[in-house]
Parts: C-alpha cells; structure tokens; sequence
C-alpha cells in the first residue's frame, strides 16, 4: 500500500478516536479531591453568547461567577446578597434597594450601585435574560442605593433582584465579556474550552459562605456523553436523563431531585384566520380552536399512565402548568382523566364523529389531526409526545408526533401544538403564558390565551404583595367559573412535573437538606457552599 494512503489511514484512526473520546464525555479532567468535575448540562447548557448574564448566562440559576441582589431560601422565600435591605412603594412601581459596602470584583475593582443599575438596564435592552419589560430604568441615587422605577405594578420584581448576575459597568463590553468574564461570585473564571467545558476556581475574597472545592469543571456532556462520563469515573456528578435513573453504577448513588419543571403541550385556542405574529409567523389552528377537542385530550389522556411510562416511574401527573410545591398550586384545577368514554362523549357532543370508518373523527369536513412538535434532543419530550399520540388515537384524534429543533419550531409555535417545559419560583411567568396582550410576542402565550378573567387575576396579583398574592395567581388556573385549566378553556394539555436525576460519587455529599426545588434548566449548584467531600475519590 502507498504510504500516503497508509498515514491517511492512520491520520483518520487518530482523529476519529479523539472524536469518539468528546462525544463519549471524556474530558481528561484529573480529578482532586479538593476540586469537582460535574457534567451537568441542565445547570443552563454551555452558553452560546459565554458566560453573561445580560445575554442570559443562567438567568433562574446559580450563576457562579457573578452575585446576585438576593438568593432564593429552600423555603422558597428570598434574603439578601448584594442587598443589605429593599423595599416597595404602595403600589410595587418603585423600588429602592441599599448595598453591602466593600465587594470587589475579581478583577479588584469595587462593586457600587452604578454597577447594579448599568447591569439591570443592559439586560432589559438586550431582552435576552429575565423579563424586565415592567421596569423603566435603574438609577444609582447614591453609591450604595439602587432606585428600580417600573412602569406598572409589579409585585413579582422581586424575583428579578435573585436572578441577574451583576457585571463591572467600567470594564464591560458585551462582545467580549462573555468569553472572560469578571464577576463577585463564590468562583471565577479561569478557561473556557468551547464544546467540551468551562473551569472556575474559588474567589478568595469573596463575601459570602465560601464553598470548600477550589477547582470547579463543569463538562457540557450530555445524555449518553454524561452517563458514560459517569461510567468511566471521570465526574464526581452526572446529570443524565431519566432514562438512565434505574440505571446501577458501582461508586454512585443515584439522586433525583424534586423541580417544579413541568411538561406541557400548547393548544391554540384560536381558528387560523390567516392573522401572523409580527415576526410573520402564522397563528392559530383550525382544530384545536374547537374547545371540544381541547377538552377530550385533556380528560382522554392519561397523566398517570404518562408518568408511570414515559417519565420512566419518576414523574407527578399536572393538571395546569403549576407545580404542586409551590403556594399558588391549585388543587381545584385537577380533574379525573384518562377517561377514553367521557372524551368520546365531549367529541360527539362537540359534532365531531368518524363518518369514514378509520377511526378518528371529523367535523365541517376537517379531520380531527393535528400536528405536534417536539425538541429532538429531550427525550422525555420525545416519549410524551408519541405516548399522547397513542392514547389520543384511541378516542378518536390523530396525533402526528415530530421531532424538531427550536430554530424551526420557532416559526410555527403559534399554531401547531408543542411539548414545552415551564417552572419557575417567579409566578410571573404566568403573566407571560397566559396574559391576553401577550399572545404571539415572541415564546409569549403560544396558545394564544384571550380571557379577561384570567387578566384581572393577574393584574389583581401583581398589585398585591407577593406573599399575599397566591390565592390570585391560584385563580388564574381555575376560579370557579374560569381559567386557563381543563374545566376552563384547557387551553394546555398539561401532562406532568418531572424530576432530575444525579449520579453523585459516593466520596461527595451534595447536601440533599439544603437543595432548592430545582426549576426548569436547573439549579444543581444552587447549594454548593454546603457541597462536602466525605472520602477521598476511589481512583
């Protein structure tokens, strides 16, 4: 053989074992005890614009290399970082916040109020981190004080004060930032390796409880990377699909940890008029506007069976988006489903019947078919959709289950039916899922979500303070007459909250007591001052 064809031969072997190693997860990170590795891609994925939280780097999550204003408490409540204290005007449209005096970026610059006011109005200009579409401006009025002038009440802002890290405003510069950022967190950033990880390591003068690991690796593995990640014993946590939980892996124990992440599919409540979003995007849909068919999936379908099977055992059935944790969950909005004959009866009542013998019914000439979507590389999304298919099929509606990706679902979320997932401390996310002015602005009300009950609830909640303000948002799924739930305009076919699953070394406590209800994304190092080595790593 030619010896050009002979080192061409050698060159591809070569290549293609180094390729092998990436996409097995192997990422040749030394692990120390002093240090961890942690393949953990739903802590927000590997972040396409860095590590930034204007451009969105782990907005609802711990972010690290930053502070924030405020943290979230296990007991889902908040106290102060950044803040030394802050409070509202009478109507939530104003909000003044005072600083600790003396933190310092890793770069040794002083962290001030101008720091905090630069950071909150970048991120509302680029629109890319938290919703900050009820906030006109922040203003340092003195060094140490913020003023957060809104322009209507809101009395969730106080959410938005836990999850914005803060940037140094001198230094700043939104193309480079994310790829070297500087911050006041408990870590800072040490190298970036795009595709396989990012290192931190502790900052030293940071003002908080310092966390005992000096070295953190976060790989960017995910689903089968992660899990023989795990298997090779090169991470000392491994967040894997819950495909993997039954799984038995000698030197971890397997950790599933409560979210308040829940699975739904959207339902456009409105007929395809020819009307489009203003990106052009076409909205509404023809079968699912008939509040008949919305209703026979939502009492046909099974969440029970869906929980059992396609979240592998470890699911909770939902009735209406809200996570059975939180204050504002609302016991009310549940109703007895997989009832294959009730969802016949709602079909035939509505007009709808199979004339033609195959099995799904029709109406005006339409099939009862619709198309729904799902993301391709979520594999519980996946196994909903096509178990909702199944079951669908069986009282009459044809449900064509597909794999897709964001950049095309895009387009068409305001008229086909997609599998998303939602869960947030911040109960005003459901000002953005169901609000009527909302609908088709952007991920905003998908299913398109008119009713002006459901308004007033959450313009009454959002002027009531916000420990106050649960019976409201309660309301806003089901208030005796309407809402958003299956005995209102089951605008949702709402399936099932999920949980996360973790394989943890057996030498690593990850605290379980003091871990917060993981929201959707995650938030595995949301406890990580009190993460401890308990032996040394078996090698």
């Amino acid at each position: 053989m030619d010896t050009k064809y002979i080192i061409g031969i050698i060159a591809v072997i070569i290549i293609a074992i180094i390729a092998g190693a990436v996409l097995m997860g192997g990422s040749h990170t030394e692990r120390a005890d002093d240090g961890l590795v942690v393949a953990a891609y739903s802590h927000g994925g590997e972040p396409e614009a860095g590590f930034d939280p204007i451009l969105g780097w782990n907005y609802y999550a711990e972010p690290l290399i930053q502070s924030t204003l405020l943290k979230m408490t296990k007991g889902m409540d908040y106290e102060n970082d950044l803040a030394t204290s802050w409070e509202a005007n009478s109507d939530f449209t104003e909000y003044t916040v005072k600083l600790r005096d003396g933190v310092k970026f890793t770069d040794n610059t002083t962290l001030d109020a101008e720091d905090v006011a630069f950071t909150y109005n970048e991120a509302k200009a680029s629109g890319a981190s938290l919703d900050l579409s009820s906030m006109d401006n922040a203003t340092a009025t003195d060094k140490n004080t913020v003023k957060f002038e809104l322009n209507r009440p809101d009395s969730t802002f106080i959410d938005k004060m836990a999850y914005i890290g803060i940037v140094p405003s001198d230094s700043y510069n939104n193309e480079t930032y994310g790829a070297n950022p500087v911050g006041s967190g408990p870590y800072k950033f040490v190298q970036w390796d795009k595709g396989q990880q990012v290192i931190l390591e502790k900052n030293p003068d940071y003002y908080g409880k310092q966390p005992e690991f000096n070295k953190l690796t976060i790989l960017f593995a995910q689903n089968d990377a992660a899990f023989n990640a795990v298997k090779n014993h090169e991470v000392d946590v491994g967040a894997v699909p819950l495909a993997y939980a039954n799984e038995t892996v000698d030197g971890y124990t397997m950790f599933l940890q409560d979210t308040i992440d829940v699975r739904g599919i959207s339902l456009p409540v409105q007929n395809n008029t020819g009307a489009t979003t203003e990106e052009g995007n076409p909205m509404g849909n023809n079968i699912t506007a008939d509040k008949a068919i919305r209703e026979a999936l939502n009492y046909g379908i099974d969440r029970t069976a869906i929980s059992d099977g396609a979240l592998n055992g470890f699911g909770y059935p939902n009735f209406d988006g809200i996570a059975h944790q939180l204050p504002w969950a609302n016991k009310e909005a549940t109703i007895e489903d997989g009832d294959v004959d009730k969802a016949k009866d709602i079909l035939k009542q509505g007009g709808w019947e199979d004339t033609d013998g195959d099995g799904i019914v029709e109406k005006d000439g339409q099939k009862a078919s619709i198309n729904l979507y799902y993301s391709s590389d979520a594999s519980e999304r996946q196994a909903i959709a096509v178990t909702v298919a199944e079951q669908a099929k069986e009282f009459g509606i044809e449900v064509n289950a597909t794999g897709s990706n964001w950049d095309e679902m895009d387009a068409i979320k305001n008229t086909d039916p997609i599998v998303w997932g939602f869960g947030s401390t911040d109960p005003s996310t459901m000002w953005s899922e169901y609000y009527s002015d909302q609908a088709g602005v952007g991920y905003n009300n998908p299913a398109l979500i008119n009713n002006s009950a459901v308004d007033a609830h959450i313009d009454n909640a959002m002027k009531t303070d916000r420990n106050s303000s649960f019976a409201e948002w309660s309301a806003v799924s089901w208030d005796g007459n309407t809402g958003i739930s299956p005995k209102g305009d089951a605008a949702w076919l709402w399936v099932g909250e999920i949980k996360y699953g973790y394989y943890v070394d057996d030498s690593l406590d990850i605290s379980n007591d003091t871990q917060l209800l993981q929201p959707h994304g995650g938030d595995i190092f949301g406890n990580i001052y009190d993460w401890h080595r308990v032996s040394s790593i078996e090698k």
